[in-house]
């Protein structure tokens, strides 16, 4: 800054006003541009942690994911909150940790030096935790995941409303006997899509069959395993916990000489883009909003969009139809 002055032939004082902006103080229109071209020249930037911690305001938010490189949705989240962080003046800080909960703590503990307006506290997958207490020292709010104790804001996908949305989608095309594939692994995803496609069947007037519901491990080979079971079961048509599981279903009925959708139209979940675009026929399927959610989050925390009383925002999981259901 005295380099500035030194150059545009004012005091200090007069280029901390007009780099600052400072309102109500006169600085004439010379002097003004003598200013802005030195530093322009020189390339001055402020420091902004130094104005951060004078002001006792951040434009900086914090996000902490436990994996991004290494999963094919945590990117998106961290695309949607930092297109939206910029959105309304901010820059994102983002921090991977992979599950090292040593670098986790060293990760907050940075943001927090830097004084930053909150932290985003992100998983890969929905699930409940027990947020680490340095979130308490600042404003936070989950992301993809919630707080057991129901003490801070989360930001999640509506499991209940996609899963209804994945029925509804063979519903409409006039599917009646429709099974349900589902993981075996306990998470609001299991529970939230069991529920969303009972609902979907009751409001339709069709009784729940359970033996039309089955657990598999979450992934092709639990899709594989099921294929007799969806042939013998007379099963129309099938809503599959996720994509993965789809993909497995379609190599199993393949091999049993049946077709997609000839035989047994399909429906998956998280619309992971590798998988269900790539698929022949495509894979009709509903989508996990990671862009939505990690954007969803910045607005709860910046106090933009309200999280309601039960302290869970909930995002809705659009369906994406494609090629794999058939009107019957």
């Amino acid at each position: 800054m005295k380099q500035v002055a030194q150059e545009a032939g004012v005091s200090v004082t007069t280029v901390s006003h007009v780099v600052n902006d400072k309102q109500g103080v006169r600085i004439g229109t010379e002097a003004r541009r003598r200013v802005l071209d030195a530093v322009e020249r020189l390339g001055y930037r402020p420091n902004v942690l130094a104005k951060t911690l004078v002001k006792g305001g951040s434009p900086f938010i914090g996000l902490v994911a436990d994996s991004i490189a290494s999963t094919p949705f945590a990117g998106q989240i961290v695309h949607g909150a930092q297109e939206e962080a910029w959105r309304h003046g901010h820059i994102l800080l983002v921090a991977n940790t992979e599950n090292n909960a040593e670098a986790e703590n060293r990760a907050m503990s940075m943001m927090l030096q830097y004084n930053v307006r909150g932290i985003l506290y992100s998983r890969w997958y929905h699930r409940g935790v027990v947020p680490p207490e340095a979130l308490d020292e600042t404003e936070s709010v989950l992301v993809n995941c919630y707080d057991e104790a129901g003490h801070l804001p989360s930001v999640v996908p509506d499991e209940f409303e996609g899963g209804r949305a994945a029925a509804q989608m063979l519903l409409t095309q006039g599917h009646r006997r429709i099974a349900f594939i589902n993981t075996m692994i306990d998470s609001p995803a299991r529970i939230g899509r069991l529920a969303g496609y009972r609902a979907a069947l009751e409001a339709a007037g069709i009784r729940v069959d359970p033996a039309l519901v089955w657990d598999v491990q979450p992934d092709q080979e639990g899709g594989f395993d099921a294929g007799s079971r969806v042939l013998a079961s007379g099963a129309t048509g099938v809503c599959c916990h996720n994509d993965r599981v789809a993909m497995g279903l379609y190599d199993a009925l393949r091999d049993r000489g049946a077709t997609v959708p000839d035989d047994v139209s399909v429906v998956g979940f998280d619309n992971q883009e590798v998988i269900a675009a790539h698929l022949h026929p495509p894979l009709s399927t509903v989508s996990l909003p990671h862009y939505e959610l990690g954007a969803a989050g910045v607005r709860a925390l910046l106090g933009v969009e309200e999280v309601p009383g039960h302290n869970q925002l909930k995002i809705s999981c659009p369906p994406v139809a494609r090629a794999s259901v058939l009107t019957i």
